[in-house]
């Protein structure tokens, strides 16, 4: 199995976060799954391939070419990708992946996260899609989507594309158990609001 990892690049992140991408990584690797992420050498993309690669797992690095200068893109990726765009990495990503974990990160990641989100909901994927929500990171996010719901710009039905974890444990263990026969999308467009569920989505 290959999981795609998103995440943010930035060299200016607290300990914490670092910590727990990189134990995400290592515990992929020790449940024999491959990565795939955009390349980058820092911040959670080079956390979650730090910890594949020792724990001896493999990686499939993807990024445009004009990244490719000095400490930008991680060294010691299984195979290396080259795209000419943004949008043409998006799609090898999304295509050789069977599974998201979308880690702490700023603009590109929630672009990378809603973009993979809505596919789903347009029944472009049913691949599993985990918010690995490291110390709370995530919580004024949901905040924002509980607030849609009750307004109604977003059914609540929608919880169940997705699932927002605490620990690298839960994200991997819910993708391991994930079953995309048992989430029928197009149910859900006729499941009407008023539904129960936390905002995690359980």
């Amino acid at each position: 199995m290959r999981v795609c990892v998103y995440g943010a690049s930035s060299t200016e992140l607290e300990q914490k976060y670092i910590d727990a991408v990189y134990e995400l990584g290592k515990e992929m690797a020790a449940r024999n799954m491959g990565l795939v992420f955009g390349g980058g050498a820092q911040g959670m993309m080079g956390a979650a391939a730090r910890g594949v690669r020792d724990g001896g797992g493999s990686i499939i690095g993807v990024a445009p070419d004009f990244f490719d200068v000095d400490g930008v893109l991680f060294p010691d990726c299984t195979e290396f990708i080259y795209t000419k765009t943004m949008r043409e990495r998006k799609q090898i990503l999304e295509d050789s992946s069977d599974a998201f974990i979308i880690t702490p990160g700023g603009f590109g990641t929630l672009d990378e996260f809603f973009e993979i989100l809505t596919l789903k909901q347009l029944e472009r994927h049913n691949k599993a899609i985990v918010v690995l929500n490291v110390a709370g990171y995530y919580d004024n996010l949901f905040d924002f989507v509980a607030q849609a719901m009750q307004e109604h710009f977003i059914k609540e039905a929608c919880k169940q594309l997705y699932r927002l974890v605490d620990t690298p444990k839960e994200a991997l263990d819910y993708i391991e158990s994930y079953k995309p026969e048992q989430l029928s999308i197009k149910k859900l467009k006729d499941i009407q609001d008023g539904m129960t569920y936390d905002y995690k989505g359980k």
